[in-house]
């Protein structure tokens, strides 16, 4: 008879060995950052030896690339599901203000410090360029008229990081903004530089993106 399941019990188990392993790696990097991230040290967390653990991550940069895929995923998915529920960046902006309170390590993966040495593959590049794609869409929508400025004009000549898409420079200036200054909260946030401030942060983050989308007088 055909076999119905997609996967064998081998598969199922190698599956379920590399899940923990990602879960020990999350645990590392919440202690000690991702440059610290040790293959060994996990080995000899799950009792395991060190090449017996190379066969379900060849290396460290594999294992990293695994995490940052699967956050960049995530989000991605996220943002695409905000984009259905409302017009502009404001859906977007509070998505990715909950995904990244959600699980602040995940997101400090791939917007804080860079690992040193590592290079991100091009199926990772493709996939943080649907969220510019999404933050893009979204702006276009708030400038089709809006005059231009020394930097969209600057923009006009230097766009090849929005790809093929057809947003005027205004909106790949207003989108720019909106993605720098929004990482730029969410950064001090999760870093604990608001501790001790005495505001909510989140009042913060409305009240920047309300003037960010107000438009000038």
């Amino acid at each position: 008879m055909p076999k119905t399941d997609a996967t064998t019990p081998r598969e199922r188990y190698r599956a379920q060995v590399r899940a923990e392993i990602k879960e020990h790696a999350w645990e590392q990097i919440a202690t000690a950052g991702a440059s610290a991230l040790s293959l060994n040290a996990i080995a000899k967390r799950m009792g395991m030896s060190g090449p017996a653990l190379y066969r379900y991550f060849a290396s460290r940069d594999d294992l990293i690339t695994e995490l940052i895929r699967e956050a960049y995923r995530s989000l991605a998915g996220t943002l695409r599901s905000a984009s259905s529920t409302g017009t502009g960046p404001a859906p977007l902006a509070h998505a990715l203000r909950g995904w990244a309170l959600e699980d602040p390590q995940r997101y400090l993966l791939i917007y804080g410090t860079p690992v040193p040495g590592y290079h991100a593959p091009e199926d990772i590049t493709a996939i943080s360029a649907e969220i510019m794609t999404a933050l893009l869409d979204a702006c276009a929508e708030l400038v089709p008229d809006s005059p231009a400025t020394p930097f969209s004009t600057h923009l006009a000549g230097h766009r090849g990081w929005a790809g093929d898409h057809p947003a005027p420079s205004a909106a790949l200036h207003r989108a720019l903004v909106v993605w720098t200054r929004l990482h730029g909260l969410l950064s001090l946030e999760l870093a604990g530089h608001f501790g001790g401030m005495d505001f909510d942060p989140s009042l913060l983050f409305e009240a920047e993106l309300e003037g960010l989308l107000t438009p000038p007088a």
